[in-house]
């Protein structure tokens, strides 16, 4: 491992870790293929489960015939929604005026309301004989019909998926501040269109897995999840199954991705649980390919008809929008059916100065699997539509894409500045960032290149993406309205044990951010070790009171918060108790490279020499002086911090096959202090490549009956390394002085900004047919349609 050389230690500065490109201390475990994963837990008299899934997406249950199931070899039951007379319900309610919180059994009851609903289970010795005895289960259905568009499923003669949910309306609200529809009305200028962004798949690399242990002797029950919100997990089916929190474990080991979709509680975690106490044996279920396309939340299905109206000199004035959330069929679990469409509106207006706003959100009820969170919850719709109207309003004065973002974007001096829907921006690089990203790619020198490459037969477009994002959301604002837990702070604990081992525990989760090291990072630089010298454990309910896990992109804020506060609270005992032990004022000691030292004289020892002193040698200090060497405190940000970017994408357009290809592609962000910059290039990296996928490639195809017709990786597109160009990042630092570190969050950024950059890019390219982008994924058979209708209309 790398880690930054120590200080002189005639030195008194320790050495600084924050910034420093540390290797990852994951990658020697996960590289190799020793890490472990849920599906790698092994136990003695294991069984395994499958699930018979409705072909269907709305109809009623008629029966369910398991005798041959039941019969099959290795098969040790066979069970329906019948065999529990408790059966636990999922629901997601929320505190929102005129939400309807829909009730999900953890197996279908009645009525099965998507393709891919569970309606059995089978438990058999392996998971082969289980999937061959759901082949044998006969599930007959009666049609109910379906309504799989969002538009019509709120026409008044759409079939109802819920009796509660009127009008398939699962949620409505309206964010407004002064007048738009009366600014537009009265406007010298204004842009309208109707965007789509469609329904796409998390698509983590490891499947969702389970396994569940029950020991009987001390009525425990451990569960080892693939979810990267154990906390959250634990809570609810400690709820649900009426098990008390010190009696119910819930373990994330290694979690290989999860982009949102392993985020919240899932039927099957409970089912594996029940059918473990039941059975009184170890539990195992590992979901293939199909049923993660197909019973796994997805993301990104959001309809937005908006307008912006500005004045002659690109002053915007007033955006009015009205935005369809396609929710699917239940409230996704915590996080409410708000979670996904609430956030467009909120996060509609940006970056930018707009006096007069008006968004108003419906959440619509389809026979679909439910949408919950994915990288980016809201704003990569949000900041799609909104850029597209800027860029538009742009070419309706005649002005270059980066200069209306300048003449818009908030200064400086007007931080912390409120916009329409009242979220609250504090200082962040949001026109440093355009500025740095504008001057980098030189639209000026582009643009003689376009002109000569279309002289050629050669379409070349270039896009700007500009957003901010909030990130480490506090416990003022929930990051779904009216969520019912606590998703704003965290705790962590740091100690030093008797062997001078410093251990520092939270209750995060990591799916893939380095958080073995970048926390590592942090405890090491505020006490005074190496970062190779320091433990992380995270992902066990266990370990900690309370905590929710990883997602939002809030482990460096408020992970990182945690860390700090705590280290701090650990190394004013480590220095009382050096003071003590060297008979100086604790003030004067410094801690550095591992060593506990007063400048300028001999007093020197090490972290294993002072836990010596303060837990072993009981002559070495007075009963007063030998406190543990440990501490917990708690940290939240209350508002959230502000992260701000901008993204450009250059693409090229062949005329013949109308194939998009992103021939360049560069980030200008400020993530505030960087904790490990190739920590953060990976994470932008990766965000980039997603959003590329979700502009070009990336689409659940749904028929009207609710079937999906892309549920194979043959279908289902996504980008890979021949899609994406070189990737330039450019990194600020904005100074973030109520944050103790001065971070700011950054893990999804790639994919709010990226998606907005490739449509207006696209637009460009194709500026001189007269088309616009209005829907994403853009492929060449929509790109072959938008110019066969343009030249049908001329």
């Amino acid at each position: 491992m790398t880690d930054a050389p120590p200080a002189d230690q005639s030195q008194t500065v320790r050495p600084k870790y924050i910034g420093k490109k540390v290797e990852r201390f994951e990658d020697p475990r996960l590289l190799t293929g020793r890490g472990l994963y849920s599906a790698d837990i092994k136990a003695d008299r294991m069984v395994h489960v499958a699930f018979v899934r409705s072909d269907q997406a709305h109809a009623r249950i008629v029966s369910v015939d398991t005798d041959d199931a039941a019969a099959a070899p290795g098969v040790i039951g066979v069970f329906t929604a019948a065999d529990f007379p408790e059966l636990p319900e999922l629901s997601a309610p929320s505190a929102m005026k005129d939400y309807h919180a829909t009730v999900c059994p953890v197996i279908a009851r009645d009525v099965v309301r998507y393709v891919g609903e569970a309606v059995a289970v089978i438990v058999a010795q392996d998971r082969y004989l289980a999937e061959d005895a759901a082949a044998l289960v006969m599930v007959d259905l009666d049609p109910l019909g379906a309504t799989a568009d969002p538009v019509a499923a709120l026409e008044p003669d759409a079939v109802a998926l819920h009796d509660n949910v009127p009008g398939n309306r699962v949620l409505e609200r309206v964010f407004e501040t002064g007048d738009a529809p009366r600014e537009i009305a009265k406007a010298q200028h204004k842009v309208s269109a109707r965007f789509r962004m469609r329904r796409k798949a998390p698509l983590a690399m490891e499947t969702r897995s389970y396994v569940a242990q029950y020991d009987s002797g001390r009525d425990q029950l451990v569960l080892h999840t693939s979810s990267n919100t154990p906390g959250v997990v634990r809570d609810e089916l400690a709820r649900l199954l009426n098990i008390p929190g010190n009696r119910f474990q819930v373990v994330s080991p290694d979690v290989g991705g999860s982009f949102g979709g392993k985020g919240s509680v899932y039927p099957e975690e409970a089912i594996v649980a029940m059918l473990a106490r039941d059975l009184e044996r170890p539990v195992k279920y590992v979901s293939d390919r199909l049923e993660d396309l197909t019973s796994t939340s997805q993301a990104f299905d959001e309809i937005v008809e908006a307008t912006l109206a500005f004045d002659k000199d690109g002053t915007f004035i007033a955006l009015d929008a009205e935005v369809i959330g396609d929710i699917g069929a239940y409230s996704i679990v915590p996080w409410t059916a708000a979670l996904e469409p609430v956030q467009v509106v909120s996060f509609l207006p940006g970056p930018y100065r707009t006096p007069h706003y008006r968004g108003r959100v419906c959440g619509v009820c389809t026979p679909k699997p439910p949408t919950g969170p994915y990288r980016g919850v809201g704003r990569p719709a949000a900041v799609f539509a909104m850029e597209r109207l800027v860029d538009m309003a742009a070419a309706t004065l005649g002005l270059e894409a980066d200069e209306i973002r300048r003449r818009n974007l908030v200064r400086p001096e007007e931080f912390p500045f409120r916009i329409g829907s009242g979220i609250r921006w504090d200082r962040s690089g949001f026109l440093e960032c355009l500025e740095d990203a504008a001057s980098s790619v030189d639209v000026a020198d582009f643009r003689k290149r376009q002109a000569e490459a279309r002289k050629k037969g050669k379409w070349l477009g270039i896009g700007f993406g500009t957003y901010a994002e909030l990130t480490g959301i506090g416990s003022r604002i929930a990051v779904a309205p009216g969520m019912p837990i606590n998703t704003g702070t965290e705790t962590a604990s740091v100690r030093v044990d008797a062997t001078g081992a410093v251990t520092a525990t939270f209750a995060t989760a990591s799916h893939g951010q380095s958080l073995e090291t970048t926390l590592a990072q942090i405890v090491a630089e505020e006490l005074g070790v190496r970062p190779s010298d320091v433990t992380i454990k995270q992902g066990d309910t266990a370990l900690t009171p309370h905590g929710t896990g990883t997602y939002a992109s809030r482990s460096a804020v408020i992970g990182g918060g945690a860390a700090i506060v705590s280290t701090r609270s650990l190394l004013k005992r480590v220095k009382d108790a050096a003071g003590a032990l060297f008979d100086v004022d604790p003030d004067i000691v410094e801690t550095g490279d591992g060593e506990i030292f007063v400048p300028e004289t001999n007093h020197r020892i090490t972290f294993p020499e002072l836990a010596q002193a303060v837990y072993s040698d009981m002559k070495a200090l007075p009963m007063e002086a030998r406190k543990p060497l440990e501490a917990q405190e708690n940290f939240d940000p209350y508002l959230g911090t502000t992260t701000a970017a901008t993204h450009v994408a250059e693409v090229e357009i062949d005329p013949e096959t109308l194939a998009i290809r992103v021939t360049r592609f560069l980030v200008a962000e400020d993530c505030g202090r960087m904790i490990n910059p190739l920590v953060v290039d990976g994470q932008v990296h990766g965000g980039v490549v997603q959003g590329i996928g979700a502009a070009l490639l990336e689409e659940l195809h749904y028929d009207d009956t609710g079937q999906l017709l892309s549920a194979t990786l043959a279908d289902y597109l996504v980008a890979t390394a021949a899609e994406v160009p070189a990737l330039n990042v450019h990194h600020l630092e904005t100074e973030l002085p109520e944050n103790p570190g001065g971070f700011r969050g950054m893990g999804e950024g790639g994919t709010i900004g990226a998606p907005a950059a490739i449509a207006n890019a696209i637009s460009d390219a194709v500026a001189h047919l007269g088309i616009e982008v209005k829907e994403l994924p853009m492929t060449p058979n929509k790109l072959f349609r938008l110019i066969a209708e343009k030249q049908g209309k001329d």
